[in-house]
């Protein structure tokens, strides 16, 4: 019962995740959505075969780096081309 709530939002990130948006802010907010539904889902499974949670420690780091990495990105695709739509990237004009 605890574990479908979870798969629904990871399956909703998913979906979000494929639609082809233009902006980049939504791109991150989606994956951004299915690292806390892999959270929710692995913290119920470790809490319920009573595994030890420090494990959860280590993924949490490791999320909120990648987390800090994104916005990161933002900001300087932000700073260099003055918005985050994906057309107005060119990678030629280097």
């Amino acid at each position: 019962m605890y574990f479908i709530l979870p798969l629904f939002m990871f399956f909703c990130g998913l979906l979000v995740f494929s639609f082809n948006y233009d902006h980049f802010l939504i791109t991150l907010l989606s994956l951004e959505y299915i690292v806390l539904s892999l959270f929710w889902l692995i913290f119920f499974y470790m809490m319920f075969s009573l595994f030890d949670l420090y494990f959860m420690m280590y993924m949490i780091t490791f999320w909120v780096c990648e987390a800090t990495l994104g916005l990161s990105l933002l900001v300087n695709l932000i700073r260099g081309f003055g918005n985050d739509y994906f057309m107005s990237f060119n990678l030629l004009q280097c």
